[in-house]
């Protein structure tokens, strides 16, 4: 990955996850943004990158759009502008055009917001145990 300079995705990946469990456990219980987070993790695995921002956005609820907000944080961390607007249409033209139009960049965004929803479940389930 060559750019403007390296990411270090060992330190953006975490730093990311941390910042949905943080912000997402303000709105909910650690086990309902388990259950979401687990649920885009799975639409991300079996239906990819636009699919995933597409179910998120059709969802209405605080958690989703923190998941959203942060995945975009991951890709502009990885040298993508931020969409101009957090409405679906807005968020989706921007996941069309700035990441699955190139094999390599969809890629690379499937497998860092992969690991960062991995990463932010097994944060959230930490935290559905401390709760319990």
């Amino acid at each position: 990955m060559a750019s403007q300079g390296a990411t270090n995705l060992d330190y953006l990946v975490p730093t990311r996850a941390q910042e949905i469990i943080k912000r997402a456990s303000a709105k909910a219980s650690a086990r309902d943004v388990d259950i979401a987070v687990t649920k885009a993790l799975g639409v991300l695995q079996e239906n990819g990158v636009y699919a995933c921002f597409l179910y998120l956005l059709a969802k209405e609820k605080d958690i989703s759009k923190i998941v959203v907000e942060e995945m975009l944080n991951v890709l502009q961390n990885l040298g993508r502008n931020k969409p101009s607007s957090l409405t679906p249409d807005v968020v989706l033209r921007h996941i069309s055009e700035n990441v699955t139009h190139d094999l390599e960049r969809l890629l690379l965004a499937k497998e860092v917001l992969e690991q960062t929803l991995i990463y932010a479940r097994y944060g959230a389930k930490a935290r559905d145990a401390s709760e319990s």
